[in-house]
């Protein structure tokens, strides 16, 4: 997948904390990525996928420690949504959590990608180009 392929795809980040959001929105616009939506939390998520209708993004970048429910019961409830396009959507969680554990569960829950905080825009590409790769 080129870096055009790139700038035309639609992103969801959530995020409890908004200077993560920021710093991810910022990662993607290096990325040419700039159609991006930020959610707050799993349920706030949920509503901005229900709104986006027959155009939800391609993917999702969710933290996985967060105060409105964790990234992994985000991923356990948009894999059961009843419209599939939703259903499909590659979701890569974005954690500061090195436990390997929790990284397996996330992945056997629905997430594509588990990548551990930092990260760089160009690394951040490649999970993404993999990830959508993945999903079609």
């Amino acid at each position: 997948m080129s870096t055009d392929t790139l700038v035309a795809l639609r992103a969801l980040i959530i995020d409890d904390q908004r200077a993560m959001r920021s710093i991810v929105r910022k990662l993607l616009s290096q990325l040419g990525i700039i159609d991006v939506m930020e959610a707050a939390g799993g349920t706030e998520a949920l509503a901005l996928l229900e709104i986006a209708g027959e155009e939800p993004p391609d993917f999702v970048i969710c933290d996985l420690h967060m105060e409105d429910g964790d990234g992994m019961t985000f991923c356990n409830k948009i894999r059961r949504h009843k419209n599939a396009d939703i259903a499909q959507i590659p979701v890569l969680i974005l954690t500061g959590d090195s436990e390997t554990l929790l990284h397996e569960v996330a992945l056997q829950i629905g997430a594509v990608k588990v990548l551990t905080k930092p990260i760089s825009a160009p690394d951040l590409g490649r999970e993404i180009t993999q990830a959508v790769g993945f999903a079609c």
